[in-house]
C-alpha cells in the first residue's frame, strides 16, 4: 500500500463520495475513476476518512478534522464539546460550515456573524464566540438542543448520517 498527499477540497471530496461504512479510500478512487480492482483490501473498521499516518480514532469514518473521541470525553462539560466541535467543523470545511450556519429553529437563529444577531432572534441567547472562527452560537441551550444544532450543521455539510450519530452521541 502507497500513501499520497492530497489537499484538504480533494480529500473531503473522495470522502464524501463513501456508498458505506468501511469503504477504503482506495476502492472510492477505483470506481469514481473506473478502475476494477483485481483484490480489494479489507481495512475493516479503518478510518477511511483519516490520513494513513493518523491512528485509528476507534469510531468509523471519524474525519482526522474532528476531535477524537478521547478528547471530547475530556472536555468538561457538553458546551465544551458543542464549542470543539462546532471549531472542528468550520476548520474541516469554511465555505461548508458557513453555509451551514445558516440554520435556524422556529424562533431562533443558532449561528451567526455577530452576537447582535443572534440576540435580535431571541431572548437569553447568551451568545458565545465560536473559538477561531468568524462566527457566534447561541449558548443557553440544553445538551439535545446542542445534538440538535452539531446535527443540523453536520446534515447541511454533507457528512454521513452514521458519522452524524456518533458525533452527536459525544456531546
Amino acid at each position: 500500500m502507497k500513501t499520497i498527499e492530497v489537499d484538504e477540497e480533494l480529500y473531503r471530496y473522495i470522502a464524501s463520495q463513501t456508498q458505506h461504512i468501511g469503504e477504503s479510500a482506495s476502492d472510492i478512487l477505483r470506481r469514481l475513476l473506473g478502475v476494477n480492482s483485481q483484490a480489494a483490501m479489507a481495512w475493516g473498521d479503518r478510518d477511511i476518512l483519516a490520513p494513513a499516518d493518523n491512528p485509528d480514532s476507534g469510531l468509523v469514518g471519524w474525519p482526522a478534522s474532528l476531535p477524537d473521541a478521547d478528547t471530547l470525553a475530556a472536555q468538561e462539560s457538553s458546551i465544551a464539546r458543542f464549542m470543539l466541535l462546532l471549531t472542528a467543523l468550520y476548520r474541516g470545511q469554511p465555505e461548508a460550515f458557513a453555509q451551514a450556519a445558516e440554520l435556524k429553529g422556529r424562533k431562533r437563529l443558532y449561528i451567526a456573524r455577530t452576537p447582535e444577531e443572534l440576540q435580535a432572534n431571541g431572548t437569553t441567547t447568551k451568545p458565545k464566540p465560536i473559538p477561531d472562527t468568524p462566527f457566534w452560537v447561541i449558548s443557553n441551550t440544553n445538551t439535545a438542543r446542542k445534538r440538535f444544532i452539531i446535527h443540523q450543521v453536520m446534515t447541511a455539510m454533507a457528512y454521513p448520517a452514521e458519522l452524524i450519530e456518533q458525533v452527536c452521541d459525544k456531546v
